[in-house]
């Protein structure tokens, strides 16, 4: 008789791709009001003024606890008010 050697598949684990697909589709909701950005440029500025050196975007965005796009608006209304100076992507205290 004639032995029959058995045959196994194995399935692939799902793409990773799928995985990073998942993460860049999270939106971030981001509250545009002059309140919610007031507090927020109020945050980064106590940031900035307790860190006494330049900082990042996201280093301030770290410290301060608040998203990214949440330190971009707070940057701005506190470059507007001249409060802040940029240099090199780095903000500090004016």
């Amino acid at each position: 008789m004639t032995e029959k050697k058995a045959t196994t598949t194995k399935k692939k684990a799902a793409a990773p791709k799928a995985a990073a697909k998942k993460a860049a589709a999270k939106k971030v909701e981001v509250t545009i009001d002059e309140v919610s950005v007031g507090y927020h440029a109020g945050d980064v500025y106590q940031v900035l003024n307790s860190a006494e050196k330049p900082m990042s975007v996201a280093e301030i965005a770290k410290a301060a606890k608040i998203t990214t796009e949440e330190t971009y608006l707070s940057i701005g209304w506190l470059l507007r008010e001249g409060k802040v100076k940029g240099e090199a992507n780095l903000f500090s205290l004016a």
